[in-house]
């Protein structure tokens, strides 16, 4: 008979499917690898549901696994907003600002802007998330976001958007590439090359492969990725070459070489908020750091590669 599953066990259960393995699962959680085990047996026991199988001695996560992970998930996230909601009750005598921003800016550049915010904005709380723009958009929509960094071609009617940090793609490389030698790379260059692309879904892909159809170039396609870090980690471990933002590149240049493209390809991100919102004098202090911020990233980026 299915029994109540503990808190315990979810968090064991969520460890070992975000990590991968039992034993990675109880570094994260801080406890022994037989204690996760025992943990993850007890869940499927408690539950009455068979939540992993057990494959060449890997825990790999079932159709229901899977199920209750997504339902974690959103549990989980639910929690963390409370979170967030108290943190800012306590903060009330400070300015506020919660930033949602899309992966290809998350993992680098954002953290090189804020500190510098921060110090000259005065007693400003930030609270960032990383998600889809289209998750920003929504987010901004439902008041859960002050101000959101999306990509280009992501509209709402309900929400204001300003072009933000311009500039045109790049191509990157591996360090060392035979490419690296020049300083300005062109289509032809790209013939027949081991080419990583972002997914012609995206708005960046879709102007990589008209730029490509419309000067006769076929680079050799190895491999595509739907968000920008992902294109990067595969450039900078040697599968290819790629056009790209240069701020995406931030935080992987000592691997990477980065070379101008041209023709041009330009491409800006998008800064949104609604009409009304309570932080207008804020998000544009915030806006303007970023502006200075992503000047000097593309400016050391192209220097020093």
């Amino acid at each position: 008979m299915a029994r109540e599953v503990n808190l315990r066990q979810i968090e064991a259960f969520k460890a070992v499917i975000e990590t991968g393995t039992v034993s990675a699962g109880a570094g994260m959680l801080n406890i022994s690898q037989p204690a996760m085990s025992q943990l993850i047996a007890h869940m499927e026991t408690d539950a009455g549901l068979k939540l992993f199988d057990r494959v060449k001695g890997r825990l790999v996560p079932t159709d229901r696994g899977m199920r209750l992970y997504e339902e974690i998930g959103r549990i989980f996230a639910g929690v963390r907003q409370v979170q967030n909601a108290l943190e800012a009750i306590r903060r009330e005598e400070q300015g506020t600002l919660a930033i949602g921003v899309m992966p290809a800016l998350a993992s680098s550049f954002i953290p090189q802007a804020l500190p510098a915010f921060v110090r000259d904005s005065g007693n400003v709380f930030c609270s960032v998330q990383q998600m889809s723009s289209q998750w920003i958009l929504d987010w901004l929509i439902a008041r859960k976001l002050d101000v959101g960094l999306v990509g280009a071609g992501f509209d709402n009617p309900y929400v204001v958007s300003e072009p933000l940090i311009e500039h045109p793609l790049v191509c990157i490389m591996p360090s060392g590439h035979p490419l690296s030698a020049k300083t300005v790379i062109e289509p032809n260059d790209l013939e027949d090359v081991p080419f990583v692309t972002l997914h012609p879904d995206t708005n960046i892909g879709r102007r990589v492969q008209d730029m490509f159809e419309a000067y006769n170039v076929r680079p050799r396609a190895v491999a595509i990725a739907n968000v920008a870090p992902t294109l990067c980690e595969c450039v900078a471990a040697g599968l290819g070459v790629t056009l790209i933002h240069p701020l995406s590149v931030s935080g992987h240049s000592g691997r990477l070489a980065v070379r101008r493209f041209e023709p041009e390809i330009p491409y800006h991100y998008q800064l949104c908020r609604m009409a009304d919102t309570r932080n207008a004098e804020i998000i544009d202090a915030f806006a303007e750091r970023l502006r200075l911020t992503a000047a000097e990233v593309s400016r050391s980026l192209l220097t020093d590669s």
